[in-house]
């Protein structure tokens, strides 16, 4: 009863949830010459350059390696986005939240849509690559949604819980930041899983984006639909992240105003 109280309380404020991601749009791309087309240059940009250093240099052996790492890596840059957005939401909003009486969960779920609405143009990058380097395109490629659901509702999670805990302790900014490249190279985004040692491969389970990026090159590149083990994996990751993450923003939700 109250998730869907919660759901429809976020329902009445659908228009605040849209002006504030047009908002956040404008003000990132304001007096930006190509504007929204750096949503798609910038991983292309960054493709050219690990490409360069990991299928040239360290001589990652990965058959179309610019695909193998854009599927991946726009995945984990729209979670990087999310969390960080969401994390300092709330402090960013001190001002509306003493004038205005709107449910503190807007913050943090406007920070996720909009990083989601990124994701989308980045994945026009992966479309480019495709059509450039000849990779098919499966009837898979459809799906594309389905892991930017499970990051999405993931995401979400953490960033309800880390909005909660930097109004209270601002160094989670810094370290999070710091957590954020690691968790990265500890994800297979830059170099397939069977390069690890098989003792680094048994503790990936326990890392929900190696499970999503996983998904994404399945349904992007190999034109194979996510087994319902997989999929039990991966919703059940997400949702418990949102359930802990909402647990912890309720909690201290009601302090908010005292300490932004």
């Amino acid at each position: 009863m109250r998730t869907k109280e919660a759901a429809a309380g976020l329902l009445r404020y659908r228009f605040l949830l849209a002006n504030l991601i047009l908002k956040d749009l404008r003000l990132k791309y304001r007096r930006s010459v190509l504007g929204v087309l750096w949503s798609v240059l910038n991983p292309l940009l960054m493709m050219l350059v690990m490409t360069a250093v990991f299928s040239r240099i360290f001589r990652v052996a990965v058959e179309n390696y610019p695909v193998f790492y854009l599927t991946g890596s726009t995945l984990f840059a729209f979670l990087g986005e999310a969390t960080t957005g969401a994390m300092g939401s709330v402090t960013g909003s001190a001002s509306l939240l003493r004038k205005v009486r709107v449910p503190k969960s807007v913050f943090p779920l406007e920070k996720v849509l909009f990083a989601s609405v990124n994701y989308l143009f980045s994945l026009v990058a992966v479309v480019v690559m495709f059509v450039v380097l000849g990779q098919p395109f499966h009837w898979t490629f459809a799906l594309f949604w389905l892991p930017a659901l499970f990051t999405g509702a993931f995401a979400l999670g953490v960033g309800l819980a880390l909005a909660s805990l930097s109004v209270f302790f601002r160094d989670i900014v810094h370290l999070y930041s710091v957590l954020l490249v690691a968790w990265q190279f500890a994800t297979p985004v830059l170099y397939p899983y069977e390069a690890l040692p098989e003792s680094i491969q048994a503790l990936m389970i326990w890392n929900p984006m190696y499970h999503y990026v996983q998904v994404a090159r399945m349904v992007l590149m190999h034109g194979i639909v996510p087994s319902a083990k997989e999929m039990a994996v991966c919703a059940g990751m997400a949702l418990a992240a949102l359930a802990l993450g909402a647990a912890v923003f309720r909690a201290k939700r009601d302090r908010f105003v005292l300490y932004v």
